[in-house]
């Protein structure tokens, strides 16, 4: 699965998600973007799940009919997102396209 983390996400989270092909915005310099036209170059170049820790994005952009899953994280916090990798992992594995789904801590 090719996955996007969106900037606030702990880039040390890819060594906990095996199996999947992980890219940042930062890395496709796509970091001055706009949530909206992020979410279609991700899209557009075939991503599956869009990660971000942007607790308002559900309230700022239509996700509806969106071609990829967002997985929200709840928390920016490297201890705490590390002691729920597992939980992580189990919502990417089973997230789809079109999904929205949050991760409490």
């Amino acid at each position: 699965m090719r996955i996007l983390f969106d900037q606030g996400v702990p880039v040390p989270l890819r060594r906990f998600l095996p199996g999947h092909s992980i890219v940042t915005v930062f890395e496709k310099n796509w970091n001055t973007m706009e949530n909206g036209e992020l979410l279609r170059m991700a899209e557009r170049e075939g991503f599956n799940v869009f990660i971000t820790t942007d607790q308002n994005l559900k309230y700022q952009q239509s996700l509806r009919e969106r071609q990829l899953a967002i997985v929200v994280l709840m928390t920016t916090s490297w201890a705490r997102i590390r002691r729920q990798t597992d939980v992580i992992l189990e919502t990417i594995n089973v997230v789809r396209p079109g999904e929205y789904r949050e991760v409490t801590f």
